[in-house]
Protein backbone atom coordinates (compact mmCIF):
# COMPACT_ATOMS: atom_id res chain seq x y z
CA UNK A 1 0.00 0.00 0.00
CA UNK A 2 1.36 3.50 -1.32
CA UNK A 3 2.17 6.04 2.18
CA UNK A 4 -0.01 8.39 -0.10
CA UNK A 5 -3.36 5.94 0.25
CA UNK A 6 -6.00 7.88 2.40
CA UNK A 7 -4.12 10.89 2.74
CA UNK A 8 -5.55 14.69 1.60
CA UNK A 9 -3.45 16.84 -0.61
CA UNK A 10 -4.09 19.76 -1.47
CA UNK A 11 -2.46 20.99 -4.70
CA UNK A 12 -1.93 24.79 -5.35
CA UNK A 13 -1.31 25.68 -9.44
CA UNK A 14 -0.08 28.80 -10.19
CA UNK A 15 0.43 31.17 -13.58
CA UNK A 16 3.03 29.45 -15.10
CA UNK A 17 4.03 27.03 -18.36
CA UNK A 18 4.72 24.45 -16.42
CA UNK A 19 1.27 24.02 -14.93
CA UNK A 20 0.27 21.65 -17.78
CA UNK A 21 3.00 19.12 -15.84
CA UNK A 22 0.67 19.17 -12.78
CA UNK A 23 -2.25 16.96 -14.14
CA UNK A 24 0.24 14.09 -14.20
CA UNK A 25 1.07 14.97 -10.55
CA UNK A 26 -2.31 14.75 -9.61
CA UNK A 27 -3.46 11.65 -11.61
CA UNK A 28 -0.54 9.98 -10.15
CA UNK A 29 -1.85 10.89 -6.46
CA UNK A 30 -4.93 10.11 -7.33
CA UNK A 31 -3.90 6.79 -8.23
CA UNK A 32 -1.29 5.85 -5.63
CA UNK A 33 -4.99 6.30 -3.31
CA UNK A 34 -4.88 10.41 -2.03
CA UNK A 35 -7.77 12.00 -1.80
CA UNK A 36 -6.86 15.22 -4.12
CA UNK A 37 -8.03 18.60 -4.14
CA UNK A 38 -6.67 21.28 -6.50
CA UNK A 39 -6.52 24.95 -6.05
CA UNK A 40 -5.74 27.41 -9.10
CA UNK A 41 -4.32 31.11 -9.49
CA UNK A 42 -6.49 33.21 -11.85
CA UNK A 43 -3.51 33.10 -14.03
CA UNK A 44 -3.14 29.41 -13.86
CA UNK A 45 -6.18 29.06 -15.74
CA UNK A 46 -5.15 30.86 -18.44
CA UNK A 47 -2.23 28.13 -19.22
CA UNK A 48 -5.15 25.10 -18.58
CA UNK A 49 -8.83 24.79 -17.46
CA UNK A 50 -10.22 24.28 -13.99
CA UNK A 51 -11.92 21.12 -15.84
CA UNK A 52 -8.87 19.10 -16.60
CA UNK A 53 -8.14 18.85 -12.87
CA UNK A 54 -11.91 18.20 -12.08
CA UNK A 55 -11.98 15.35 -14.20
CA UNK A 56 -8.80 14.35 -13.06
CA UNK A 57 -9.30 14.49 -9.59
CA UNK A 58 -13.33 14.27 -9.04
CA UNK A 59 -13.63 17.06 -7.21
CA UNK A 60 -14.48 20.54 -7.70
CA UNK A 61 -11.43 22.87 -8.27
CA UNK A 62 -11.76 26.24 -6.51
CA UNK A 63 -10.54 29.16 -8.14
CA UNK A 64 -12.55 32.17 -6.18
CA UNK A 65 -12.04 33.85 -2.91
CA UNK A 66 -15.82 34.07 -2.51
CA UNK A 67 -17.31 31.18 -4.49
CA UNK A 68 -21.71 31.12 -4.31
CA UNK A 69 -21.86 27.72 -2.27
CA UNK A 70 -18.17 28.27 0.37
CA UNK A 71 -17.90 31.84 1.31
CA UNK A 72 -14.87 30.69 3.64
CA UNK A 73 -13.33 28.27 1.25
CA UNK A 74 -10.14 28.85 2.73
CA UNK A 75 -10.94 27.93 5.91
CA UNK A 76 -12.52 24.34 4.47
CA UNK A 77 -9.45 23.37 2.18
CA UNK A 78 -7.07 24.92 5.01
CA UNK A 79 -8.60 22.51 7.32
CA UNK A 80 -8.81 19.22 4.68
CA UNK A 81 -5.29 18.88 3.93
CA UNK A 82 -2.90 16.76 5.35
CA UNK A 83 -0.32 18.05 2.89
CA UNK A 84 -0.34 21.60 1.01
CA UNK A 85 1.69 20.93 -2.91
CA UNK A 86 2.30 24.18 -4.94
CA UNK A 87 2.71 23.11 -8.12
CA UNK A 88 4.69 25.40 -10.01
CA UNK A 89 5.82 28.06 -7.27
CA UNK A 90 6.09 31.04 -9.25
CA UNK A 91 8.84 34.07 -8.30
CA UNK A 92 5.16 35.93 -7.71
CA UNK A 93 3.79 33.20 -5.36
CA UNK A 94 6.66 32.92 -3.35
CA UNK A 95 6.95 36.37 -2.64
CA UNK A 96 3.53 36.58 -1.27
CA UNK A 97 3.65 33.31 0.72
CA UNK A 98 7.17 34.62 2.40
CA UNK A 99 5.51 37.84 3.55
CA UNK A 100 2.38 36.79 4.21
CA UNK A 101 0.27 38.35 1.64
CA UNK A 102 -3.20 37.00 0.88
CA UNK A 103 -4.91 38.26 -1.81
CA UNK A 104 -6.56 35.43 -3.41
CA UNK A 105 -7.51 31.66 -2.78
CA UNK A 106 -4.85 30.35 -2.61
CA UNK A 107 -2.33 32.77 -0.47
CA UNK A 108 -4.90 33.14 1.95
CA UNK A 109 -5.14 28.96 2.28
CA UNK A 110 -1.65 28.94 2.30
CA UNK A 111 -1.95 31.59 5.66
CA UNK A 112 -5.03 29.43 6.70
CA UNK A 113 -3.72 26.09 6.68
CA UNK A 114 -1.55 24.51 9.75
CA UNK A 115 -0.66 21.19 7.23
CA UNK A 116 2.78 20.60 6.02
CA UNK A 117 3.73 22.87 2.97
CA UNK A 118 5.94 21.31 -0.30
CA UNK A 119 6.94 24.46 -2.94
CA UNK A 120 7.99 23.18 -6.82
CA UNK A 121 9.61 26.80 -8.35
CA UNK A 122 9.42 27.09 -11.31
CA UNK A 123 10.66 30.17 -13.29
CA UNK A 124 12.64 31.78 -15.40
CA UNK A 125 16.96 30.84 -14.54
CA UNK A 126 17.30 34.41 -13.72
CA UNK A 127 14.44 35.32 -11.87
CA UNK A 128 15.36 31.75 -10.05
CA UNK A 129 18.48 33.33 -9.07
CA UNK A 130 17.58 36.69 -8.48
CA UNK A 131 18.61 37.53 -4.49
CA UNK A 132 14.99 38.45 -4.08
CA UNK A 133 13.66 34.82 -5.22
CA UNK A 134 16.69 33.23 -3.43
CA UNK A 135 15.76 35.64 -0.03
CA UNK A 136 12.17 34.36 -0.21
CA UNK A 137 13.14 30.80 -0.65
CA UNK A 138 15.76 30.72 2.51
CA UNK A 139 12.43 32.66 4.63
CA UNK A 140 10.36 29.40 3.57
CA UNK A 141 12.86 27.03 4.52
CA UNK A 142 13.55 28.41 7.75
CA UNK A 143 9.64 28.21 8.65
CA UNK A 144 9.69 24.42 7.74
CA UNK A 145 8.48 24.50 4.27
CA UNK A 146 10.15 21.57 2.27
CA UNK A 147 11.65 22.81 -1.43
CA UNK A 148 11.26 21.07 -4.28
CA UNK A 149 15.17 22.18 -6.27
CA UNK A 150 13.77 23.07 -9.78
CA UNK A 151 15.53 20.76 -12.60
CA UNK A 152 17.78 22.14 -15.42
CA UNK A 153 17.13 22.39 -19.02
CA UNK A 154 15.45 24.05 -22.03
CA UNK A 155 12.59 26.78 -20.48
CA UNK A 156 9.73 27.81 -22.38
CA UNK A 157 11.49 31.25 -22.66
CA UNK A 158 13.99 29.96 -24.84
CA UNK A 159 17.05 29.77 -21.85
CA UNK A 160 18.68 26.99 -21.17
CA UNK A 161 19.11 26.22 -17.20
CA UNK A 162 18.08 26.24 -13.96
CA UNK A 163 14.37 26.61 -13.46
CA UNK A 164 12.37 23.63 -14.97
CA UNK A 165 9.72 22.35 -12.84
CA UNK A 166 10.77 18.51 -11.44
CA UNK A 167 9.19 15.19 -13.54
CA UNK A 168 5.96 14.55 -12.40
CA UNK A 169 7.29 11.26 -11.69
CA UNK A 170 9.85 12.67 -9.30
CA UNK A 171 7.37 15.51 -7.54
CA UNK A 172 5.31 12.39 -6.21
CA UNK A 173 8.04 10.48 -5.31
CA UNK A 174 9.02 12.67 -3.10
CA UNK A 175 5.40 13.55 -1.67
CA UNK A 176 5.68 9.93 -1.06
CA UNK A 177 9.09 9.53 0.68
CA UNK A 178 7.45 12.81 2.78
CA UNK A 179 4.67 10.74 4.58
CA UNK A 180 6.87 7.61 4.62
CA UNK A 181 9.12 9.44 6.76
CA UNK A 182 6.34 10.59 8.83
CA UNK A 183 4.62 7.01 9.19
CA UNK A 184 7.68 5.68 10.10
CA UNK A 185 8.47 8.50 12.87
CA UNK A 186 5.56 7.26 15.07
CA UNK A 187 7.14 6.85 18.44
CA UNK A 188 6.37 3.58 20.66
CA UNK A 189 5.39 4.87 23.77
CA UNK A 190 4.47 8.27 23.74
CA UNK A 191 4.36 11.15 26.53
CA UNK A 192 3.05 14.21 26.04
CA UNK A 193 5.09 17.85 27.23
CA UNK A 194 3.92 20.61 27.11
CA UNK A 195 5.00 23.37 30.08
CA UNK A 196 6.34 26.51 28.94
CA UNK A 197 7.50 25.41 25.57
CA UNK A 198 3.77 26.16 23.62
CA UNK A 199 2.25 23.37 21.97
CA UNK A 200 2.60 19.62 22.64
CA UNK A 201 5.07 17.73 21.23
CA UNK A 202 4.97 13.87 21.07
CA UNK A 203 8.63 12.06 21.79
CA UNK A 204 9.62 8.43 23.00
CA UNK A 205 9.82 7.67 26.61
CA UNK A 206 12.75 5.39 26.63
CA UNK A 207 15.14 7.44 25.08
CA UNK A 208 17.79 9.21 27.72
CA UNK A 209 16.76 12.56 27.63
CA UNK A 210 13.08 12.21 27.75
CA UNK A 211 11.32 14.76 29.87
CA UNK A 212 14.51 17.29 29.53
CA UNK A 213 14.06 20.86 28.22
CA UNK A 214 16.72 21.93 26.27
CA UNK A 215 17.34 25.21 24.45
CA UNK A 216 19.70 25.34 21.53
CA UNK A 217 20.68 28.35 19.65
CA UNK A 218 21.92 29.05 16.19
CA UNK A 219 23.16 30.95 13.86
CA UNK A 220 24.15 34.71 13.07
CA UNK A 221 22.78 37.71 14.78
CA UNK A 222 22.25 40.78 12.81
CA UNK A 223 22.36 44.14 14.20
CA UNK A 224 20.24 46.69 12.31
CA UNK A 225 22.86 49.97 10.10
CA UNK A 226 19.77 51.21 8.44
CA UNK A 227 16.27 50.10 6.74
CA UNK A 228 18.46 48.13 4.27
CA UNK A 229 22.10 46.86 5.67
CA UNK A 230 23.25 45.16 9.14
CA UNK A 231 26.14 43.87 10.98
CA UNK A 232 26.52 39.67 10.68
CA UNK A 233 28.91 37.29 10.63
CA UNK A 234 29.91 34.23 8.69
CA UNK A 235 27.05 31.47 10.51
CA UNK A 236 25.66 29.35 9.11
CA UNK A 237 23.82 28.14 11.65
CA UNK A 238 24.52 24.47 11.03
CA UNK A 239 26.24 23.30 13.93
CA UNK A 240 23.12 24.71 15.72
CA UNK A 241 20.90 22.80 13.66
CA UNK A 242 22.20 19.76 14.11
CA UNK A 243 22.70 20.13 17.85
CA UNK A 244 18.93 20.42 18.06
CA UNK A 245 18.51 17.46 15.56
CA UNK A 246 20.37 15.46 18.03
CA UNK A 247 18.82 16.67 20.96
CA UNK A 248 15.85 15.53 19.35
CA UNK A 249 16.42 12.28 18.71
CA UNK A 250 17.86 11.43 21.90
CA UNK A 251 14.02 12.23 23.25
CA UNK A 252 14.30 15.84 24.17
CA UNK A 253 11.83 18.66 23.88
CA UNK A 254 13.69 21.50 21.95
CA UNK A 255 13.49 24.74 21.76
CA UNK A 256 15.97 25.89 18.52
CA UNK A 257 16.08 30.06 18.51
CA UNK A 258 18.14 30.80 15.20
CA UNK A 259 19.41 34.29 14.15
CA UNK A 260 20.28 34.31 10.36
CA UNK A 261 20.80 30.80 8.63
CA UNK A 262 19.76 29.35 5.69
CA UNK A 263 19.09 26.22 7.35
CA UNK A 264 16.22 23.73 7.36
CA UNK A 265 14.34 23.46 10.92
CA UNK A 266 14.07 19.81 12.00
CA UNK A 267 10.36 18.83 12.66
CA UNK A 268 8.68 17.98 15.55
CA UNK A 269 10.46 20.50 17.68
CA UNK A 270 9.62 23.88 18.88
CA UNK A 271 11.51 26.96 16.61
CA UNK A 272 11.51 30.28 16.86
CA UNK A 273 13.56 32.89 14.53
CA UNK A 274 15.05 35.99 15.62
CA UNK A 275 17.27 38.67 14.39
CA UNK A 276 19.43 40.65 17.10
CA UNK A 277 21.18 39.77 20.28
CA UNK A 278 18.51 41.35 22.10
CA UNK A 279 15.96 39.44 20.67
CA UNK A 280 17.59 36.48 21.36
CA UNK A 281 18.08 36.90 24.44
CA UNK A 282 14.95 37.83 25.07
CA UNK A 283 13.31 34.42 23.83
CA UNK A 284 16.29 32.63 25.84
CA UNK A 285 15.14 34.08 28.86
CA UNK A 286 11.89 33.82 28.73
CA UNK A 287 12.06 30.24 28.73
CA UNK A 288 15.25 29.86 30.46
CA UNK A 289 13.39 29.21 34.25
CA UNK A 290 11.84 26.00 32.99
CA UNK A 291 14.42 24.39 30.72
CA UNK A 292 16.73 22.11 31.93
CA UNK A 293 20.24 23.02 29.22
CA UNK A 294 21.25 25.49 26.95
CA UNK A 295 23.57 24.94 24.52
CA UNK A 296 24.53 28.44 23.03
CA UNK A 297 26.15 27.60 20.05
CA UNK A 298 25.17 30.85 17.85
CA UNK A 299 27.47 33.59 16.75
CA UNK A 300 26.11 36.24 18.93
CA UNK A 301 27.31 39.85 17.53
CA UNK A 302 29.20 41.24 20.01
CA UNK A 303 28.56 45.27 19.12
CA UNK A 304 25.45 46.63 17.76
CA UNK A 305 25.13 50.25 16.12
CA UNK A 306 24.19 53.11 18.66
CA UNK A 307 22.13 55.07 16.36
CA UNK A 308 19.97 53.08 13.95
CA UNK A 309 19.46 55.07 10.58
CA UNK A 310 15.41 55.70 10.31
CA UNK A 311 15.78 55.87 6.54
CA UNK A 312 18.52 54.02 4.30
CA UNK A 313 21.94 55.95 4.42
CA UNK A 314 22.86 57.67 1.08
CA UNK A 315 26.18 57.37 -0.21
CA UNK A 316 28.00 60.90 0.49
CA UNK A 317 31.76 60.88 1.93
CA UNK A 318 34.40 58.69 1.25
CA UNK A 319 33.98 57.49 4.78
CA UNK A 320 31.55 56.52 6.87
CA UNK A 321 31.70 56.05 10.97
CA UNK A 322 29.56 54.23 12.78
CA UNK A 323 29.44 54.24 16.84
CA UNK A 324 28.90 50.66 18.07
CA UNK A 325 28.19 49.94 22.05
CA UNK A 326 28.19 46.49 23.66
CA UNK A 327 25.66 43.83 23.25
CA UNK A 328 24.28 41.99 26.40
CA UNK A 329 26.49 39.00 27.20
CA UNK A 330 23.84 36.18 27.01
CA UNK A 331 25.44 33.45 28.17
CA UNK A 332 27.28 35.25 30.84
CA UNK A 333 23.63 36.27 32.31
CA UNK A 334 22.09 33.00 31.78
CA UNK A 335 25.63 31.51 34.53
CA UNK A 336 24.73 34.29 36.85
CA UNK A 337 21.40 33.00 36.78
CA UNK A 338 21.86 29.59 36.85
CA UNK A 339 20.35 27.56 39.36
CA UNK A 340 19.61 23.91 37.86
CA UNK A 341 20.10 24.67 34.69
CA UNK A 342 23.42 23.08 32.20
CA UNK A 343 25.12 25.56 30.49
CA UNK A 344 27.19 24.64 27.23
CA UNK A 345 28.61 27.35 25.44
CA UNK A 346 31.21 27.67 22.45
CA UNK A 347 34.50 29.33 21.94
CA UNK A 348 35.24 30.01 18.20
CA UNK A 349 38.71 31.65 17.75
CA UNK A 350 40.89 32.41 15.61
CA UNK A 351 44.12 32.27 18.45
CA UNK A 352 44.92 31.65 21.88
CA UNK A 353 42.60 28.91 21.27
CA UNK A 354 42.24 27.12 24.77
CA UNK A 355 42.90 30.09 27.02
CA UNK A 356 40.47 32.03 26.03
CA UNK A 357 37.86 29.06 25.85
CA UNK A 358 38.64 28.06 29.65
CA UNK A 359 38.59 31.68 30.46
CA UNK A 360 34.70 31.91 29.31
CA UNK A 361 34.16 28.76 30.67
CA UNK A 362 35.03 30.25 34.36
CA UNK A 363 33.57 33.58 33.81
CA UNK A 364 30.43 32.57 32.60
CA UNK A 365 30.05 29.99 34.74
CA UNK A 366 29.56 26.99 31.99
CA UNK A 367 29.60 23.31 32.79
CA UNK A 368 31.28 22.80 29.53
CA UNK A 369 32.91 24.50 26.45
CA UNK A 370 33.20 23.58 22.61
CA UNK A 371 36.06 25.57 21.31
CA UNK A 372 36.94 25.58 18.02
CA UNK A 373 39.43 27.09 15.90
CA UNK A 374 37.59 28.69 13.32
CA UNK A 375 40.30 29.39 10.98
CA UNK A 376 41.60 26.15 10.78
CA UNK A 377 41.05 23.80 7.45
CA UNK A 378 38.07 21.93 8.02
CA UNK A 379 36.62 23.66 10.66
CA UNK A 380 34.49 26.92 11.35
CA UNK A 381 31.86 28.34 9.13
CA UNK A 382 30.20 27.08 6.24
CA UNK A 383 31.75 23.76 6.23
CA UNK A 384 30.20 20.29 6.72
CA UNK A 385 33.27 19.45 9.50
CA UNK A 386 34.45 20.65 12.36
CA UNK A 387 37.53 20.50 15.01
CA UNK A 388 36.46 20.81 18.28
CA UNK A 389 38.08 20.57 21.62
CA UNK A 390 35.55 19.61 24.74
CA UNK A 391 36.29 21.27 27.86
CA UNK A 392 34.57 20.76 31.08
CA UNK A 393 34.31 22.21 34.36
CA UNK A 394 36.34 20.06 36.35
CA UNK A 395 39.21 20.86 33.85
CA UNK A 396 38.93 17.57 31.87
CA UNK A 397 39.93 18.21 28.13
CA UNK A 398 39.16 15.87 25.01
CA UNK A 399 40.61 17.14 22.08
CA UNK A 400 38.08 15.44 19.29
CA UNK A 401 39.41 14.47 15.55
CA UNK A 402 38.08 16.37 12.37
CA UNK A 403 34.26 15.19 11.83
CA UNK A 404 30.77 16.33 10.55
CA UNK A 405 28.93 18.49 12.20
CA UNK A 406 26.25 15.81 12.72
CA UNK A 407 29.01 13.79 14.30
CA UNK A 408 30.02 16.53 16.73
CA UNK A 409 26.42 17.24 17.60
CA UNK A 410 26.14 14.05 18.50
CA UNK A 411 28.70 13.81 20.95
CA UNK A 412 27.91 17.40 22.15
CA UNK A 413 24.53 15.61 23.20
CA UNK A 414 25.74 12.42 24.65
CA UNK A 415 27.76 14.76 27.00
CA UNK A 416 25.14 16.68 28.00
CA UNK A 417 23.32 13.32 28.95
CA UNK A 418 26.60 12.47 31.09
CA UNK A 419 25.81 15.93 32.94
CA UNK A 420 22.12 15.04 33.51
CA UNK A 421 23.03 11.23 34.68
Amino acid sequence: MSATTGKNILIGVTGGIAAYKVVEVASRLKKSGANVRVVMTKNATEFISPKTFREITGNPVAVKMFAEKEHVAHITLADFADLVLIAPATANFLAKAAHGIADDLLSTTILATTAPKIFCPSMNTNMLENPATQENLNILKSRGIKIIDSASGLLACGVTGKGRLPEPVEICKFVENFFAEQNSRQPEKPVEVSAGFGEVLTIEEKLPLAGKKIIVTAGGTMEPIDPVRYICNRSTGKMGFEIAKAAKNHGAEVLLISGNSTQTPPENLHFQKVESAEEMRRAVLAEYEVCDAVIMSAAVSDYRVKNVAAQKIKKSDETLTLELVKNPDILKELGKLKEKQILIGFAAETENLLEYAERKLREKNLDMIVANDVAAEGAGFAVNTNIASFIHRDGKREDLPKMSKSELAEQIVRRLEEKFF
